[in-house]
């Protein structure tokens, strides 16, 4: 497969996915992932929390994903939500890690919105990563359209 090569700098998130956080007492992906695996996306052997990972001066936008899953209800806190999945790999320190772009639907979802320049992975662990680093990212061309802002 063709990929598109994008850098990215690992940045803060809301801290949502792998919680607690100030508006949820639980991790969203601890409630999420059961779910997933129901619905057929197995990420047990995956970090249990997404890397932020901002792409400026490109946006994506997520046009065929692998995946989407509608009508999630992990929480009711809020209504359910539609997550969309497609496979990515993650470049840090010349290695290469495994991963799923992570998207939930703007349209679906209540608070936490993300800037279209803001790509949210869910990978293998990666050591030795903190804020601040410098990442690559391979995305599906054909998932996942990438635009220079």
């Amino acid at each position: 497969m063709q990929w598109t090569l994008l850098h990215g700098i690992l940045i803060q998130g809301y801290r949502v996915a792998s919680g607690p956080s100030k508006d949820y007492p639980y991790g969203a992906l601890d409630r999420q992932r059961p779910i997933f695996k129901s619905r057929g996306l197995d990420l047990s052997t995956y970090f249990n929390g997404t890397l932020n990972i901002d792409i400026r001066p490109h946006t994506f936008e997520m046009t065929k994903p692998e995946l989407t899953l509608h009508n999630v209800e992990w929480t009711d806190l809020h209504p359910p939500e539609h997550f969309s999945f497609s496979r990515c790999k993650v470049i840090f320190e010349e290695v290469d890690y495994e991963g799923w772009v992570y998207y939930p639907h703007p349209e679906t979802k209540l608070r936490h919105f993300q800037n279209p320049s803001l790509l949210e992975v869910i990978a293998y662990p990666i050591p030795k990563i903190v804020y601040g680093d410098e990442v690559d990212v391979l995305v599906n061309p054909r998932e996942i359209v990438v635009m220079k802002s």
